[in-house]
Parts: C-alpha cells; sequence; structure tokens
C-alpha cells in the first residue's frame, strides 16, 4: 500500500499527460537534456476551421499508444536510451495577442538553443514555424528547410499573423534558402513560375518511389542545417482528417513514415508537427499520425547523431 500513489511507468492513462510519457521540466534550460519538447497553442493565424491551439494536447494524449512499445518498429534501438527528452509542456503567452506570442515563442526557443538543447515543436498553427525559425537562424545561420504540406505557405497577402505566409517571410529574413529546400506534398495553388522553392507536388509524390523522392530531398538540401516542419494536411484526408485546411488527393501515412526513416544523413537541427485539430478528428487518427511522426523524427535526429 505504502506505492498506492506513486506514478508507475506502465501507468500510460494517468497523471498529466506529457510526450511519450518524458519527464515534465517546464524551466528545461538547466536540465541536460538533449531535446526539449514545446507546445505552442496558436490558432489565431489560421486562414480555415480554428482548433489547432488543442493540437498540442491532442498529440501528446496519443502518444501514450506509442510509448509502452520500447525500441519502435522498424528501427532497432530505442530512441530514449541515447536521447534525453524532456516534455517543458505548452508556451505561456497573452490570450489573443498573436505578438506576444510570437516574440515569447522566438525567446523561448533562444533560450532552449542557446542552452545546448534542440526543440520538437509542436503546433498550434503553422505561423509557429516562422517564430522558431527565426531562433534558429541566430544560431545556424540560412537554412534549407524541409516543408511537408498541401500548401506552399509563400503567399504574401496575408497578414503579420498568418499561417500561409511564413515562407514568403522567412526567405526575405534571410532564414531558409529557397533554392536548397524542398515542399512535399503540395496540392493547391501557386506561382510556378516565380515559385523559388523546389516542390513535389502530391501527384509527382504519390507517383514516386521512396528512395527516388528521398534522392531528390538529399541533393537539394546538401549539406547545408536543415528545418524540417510538418503540416499534418500533407497527409490525405482519409488518414488526418483532423485539420484545419484539408485537401484531397495526399499521400499515405506509409510512404510519409517511409520518407522520414530514409532522411537519415541530413543535417537536421530543428523539427515541428504542426496543424492537428482535434475537434475535426476521427477516433484521434489525426493526432496519432502527429504523434508517431514527431516520434519518428526524433528517431531521426538521434540516429544522425550516433552515426556521426
Amino acid at each position: 500500500m505504502n506505492d498506492l500513489f506513486t506514478k508507475k511507468d506502465y501507468s500510460l492513462y494517468s497523471n498529466a499527460m506529457t510526450f511519450m510519457r518524458r519527464p515534465l521540466v517546464q524551466n528545461p534550460i538547466d536540465n541536460d537534456a538533449d531535446i526539449v519538447v514545446l507546445g505552442a497553442p496558436l490558432d489565431m493565424a489560421t486562414s480555415g476551421r480554428p482548433g489547432a491551439r488543442l493540437g498540442p494536447d491532442a498529440i501528446r494524449r496519443a502518444s501514450v499508444n506509442l510509448a509502452w512499445e520500447g525500441k519502435k518498429f522498424p528501427w532497432d534501438f530505442n530512441v530514449f536510451d541515447h536521447t534525453k527528452v524532456i516534455d517543458s509542456g505548452d508556451l505561456v503567452f497573452d490570450t489573443g495577442d498573436a505578438e506576444d506570442l510570437t516574440v515569447r515563442l522566438e525567446a523561448a526557443a533562444d533560450a532552449i538553443l542557446n542552452s545546448g538543447k534542440t526543440l520538437l515543436g509542436l503546433g498550434g498553427d503553422h505561423f509557429i514555424t516562422l517564430p522558431l525559425l527565426r531562433a534558429y537562424g541566430k544560431k545556424y545561420g540560412e537554412m534549407a528547410l524541409i516543408h511537408f504540406d498541401a500548401h506552399t505557405d509563400t503567399y504574401s497577402h496575408g497578414s503579420r499573423y498568418d499561417h500561409g505566409t511564413m515562407f514568403y517571410h522567412a526567405p526575405n529574413e534571410g532564414l531558409i534558402s529557397p533554392e536548397h529546400s524542398v515542399q512535399i506534398g503540395i496540392r493547391t495553388e501557386y506561382d510556378q513560375k516565380d515559385h523559388g522553392f523546389n516542390v513535389i507536388n502530391a501527384m509527382q509524390a504519390n507517383d514516386m518511389s521512396v528512395d527516388a523522392i528521398i534522392e531528390q530531398v538529399k541533393g537539394i538540401v546538401g549539406d547545408k542545417p536543415v528545418y524540417l516542419t510538418f503540416d499534418i494536411d500533407c497527409l490525405d484526408p482519409a488518414f488526418a482528417p483532423g485539420t484545419g485546411t484539408p485537401v484531397c488527393g495526399g499521400l499515405n501515412s506509409d510512404k510519409i513514415l517511409k520518407i522520414i526513416r530514409g532522411l537519415q544523413g541530413i543535417n537536421m537541427v530543428g523539427m515541428d508537427v504542426v496543424e492537428v485539430s482535434p475537434a475535426y478528428d476521427q477516433s484521434d487518427i489525426t493526432a496519432l499520425a502527429g504523434a508517431t511522426i514527431a516520434l519518428e523524427l526524433l528517431y531521426v535526429w538521434t540516429a544522425n547523431r550516433l552515426n556521426k
């Protein structure tokens, strides 16, 4: 009876939910972790259906379905045996104040990076990537971007706080090089003549082999530091209905996971998963997809470090 109220590792659904049941550390700076999970519960910048502010919580809750497994199939090691991951909860900002969110998120990322760690961002709508890129740019300079999405998010007609304008602003601020960046899964309109970014659209990606996609992506990014951002609507709505701007004709989850695993060897310095909107989800399948993709990114990051 002495341990009646003691948390057990196998008690997956009890107590506060953290990503993959990693320790909750609200002040991560002085911790000896390698990666900090940070949620950004924002959907004020969305142009479609709101609800992505609840995405970080949904991803964490879905991740308990993965936490019992030990090493994740088909990897041959347990990521947490080699990489210390902590969950710092969600960023706190003034409700309804997009500018406050932007400033605080960049500052939080600055502090994490300056303490020798990297972070896994959980959105929230896709706008959160811009302040994260600003923080990473201070440390790494101009980066390559690997961007999974149904939309290019390079639209110049949006406001300062818009989840469709980040990759219009980021190149103009010198944060990313479009020439060394690639957008995968695009299936909405964009200016193909003056776009600047390399694109593997959804029709092409669905017809290409996984190996061909990986080869093309690696050739584009080269040895530049890479930030990888995954908008869950890259997946077809059959696999991820719980998002604000679903578009038919996307990729399936099996192909996405194989592509991500194949990115071992790139110089991936940062990563996020965004646009999970649980109000439109069915049986938590979108949240589970988001959690699975986030976990695969941790495996790729760790595999790169082990293989140096």
